[in-house]
C-alpha cells in the first residue's frame, strides 16, 4: 500500500493539480499534524483516498473542523485499515502552561497506556500489536532537538520496545539541511520524520496471519474489557461518518 504522509508545511507542488504527478498513485493519506483542514481536504479529495490525522501542537482550525468525508482523528485510537493496524498520538511536549495539544512526559505516558487494551486485543486476534503509530512529536533522542518545544517523548521509546510497531511516523521537527537524519531504526521500528511529506510503501501482513481463531467467549470478554477501558479513559469511538476501516 502506497501511503502519503505529511506534516507541518503546505507544499505548493502538492497543493496543486500536479499532486498526482508528484506523489504517484497513493491509497492512504496520513497527517502528523500542524496542517489546516483545507489542505487535508484538498489532498484527500484530489487523490481520492481516505485519511487519518493527529493534531500537532498548534491548534490551527482544530476547534472549527468542517465535516470531511473519509477522515478520522486517530488520537488514542487504533484502527484496522486494509490489513494495517494504525494508531495515533497528538501534540508535543508542554512548553507553555495550559496550552492545548501540549503534554508533559507523564501525560503522554498515560496516553500511551490508554492504547494498551486495544493493542493486546490486536495481539490476540491479529498476532501483532500494531503496524503504524503516527505522532506529531518524535521519540526522545531520535530526530528531536534540545529546546523544550522540540524535545521528543521518552515514553515513545518505551512504546516501541514493548509494542514493536513496524513504523513510527512523526513531524514537528522541521528539516532544513539535506544531511539531517530523517530515518532511524529503533529495534523493530523504523522511525521516519515525514516533514513536509514522504511516500511510503506499507505492505499489510500476509493474509495467513491476519486473523487468529479466537473463541467467542474470549472475543466477547476482551471486547468488553476494551470498551470499558476506553470509556474509563475517555476515548470515544470513531463516528460512523468518519470510519474508514475495512
Amino acid at each position: 500500500m502506497r501511503v502519503l504522509a505529511i506534516s507541518d508545511k503546505i507544499v505548493p507542488q502538492l497543493y496543486s493539480d500536479q499532486v498526482i504527478a508528484v506523489t504517484g498513485r497513493v491509497e492512504l493519506l496520513l497527517s502528523c499534524g500542524d496542517l489546516p483542514f483545507y489542505y487535508l481536504d484538498f489532498l484527500a479529495t484530489t487523490l481520492n483516498v481516505p485519511f487519518y490525522f493527529v493534531f500537532g501542537n498548534h491548534p490551527l482550525d482544530a476547534r472549527t473542523r468542517p465535516r470531511i468525508p473519509h477522515g478520522a482523528n486517530l488520537h488514542r485510537r487504533v484502527v484496522f485499515h486494509d490489513g494495517l493496524l494504525i494508531a495515533g498520538l497528538e501534540g508535543s511536549r508542554r512548553y507553555r502552561p495550559r496550552a492545548p495539544y501540549q503534554y508533559t512526559e507523564g501525560e503522554m505516558r498515560l496516553h500511551c497506556l490508554s492504547l494498551t487494551p486495544r493493542l493486546l486485543w490486536n495481539r490476540l486476534v491479529y498476532g501483532r500489536y500494531l503496524d503504524v503509530l503516527i505522532t506529531h512529536a518524535p521519540p526522545r533522542h531520535i530526530h528531536d532537538a534540545e529546546d523544550l518545544a522540540h524535545q521528543g517523548f521518552q515514553c515513545f521509546r518505551w512504546f516501541m520496545r514493548v509494542f514493536r510497531p513496524r513504523y513510527l511516523l512523526h513531524g514537528h521537527k522541521h528539516v532544513y539541511r539535506r544531511d539531517e537524519q530523517t530515518v532511524t531504526q529503533f529495534g523493530d521500528t523504523t522511525v521516519i520524520n515525514v516533514y513536509p511529506y514522504t511516500v511510503i510503501d506499507l505492505e499489510p501482513a500476509p493474509r495467513r496471519v491476519l486473523r487468529r481463531q479466537v473463541s467467542e467467549k474470549t472475543r466477547v470478554f476482551w471486547q468488553a474489557v476494551v470498551a470499558r477501558w476506553e470509556t474509563f479513559v475517555g476515548v470515544s469511538a470513531i463516528p460512523k461518518e468518519e470510519e474508514t476501516t475495512s
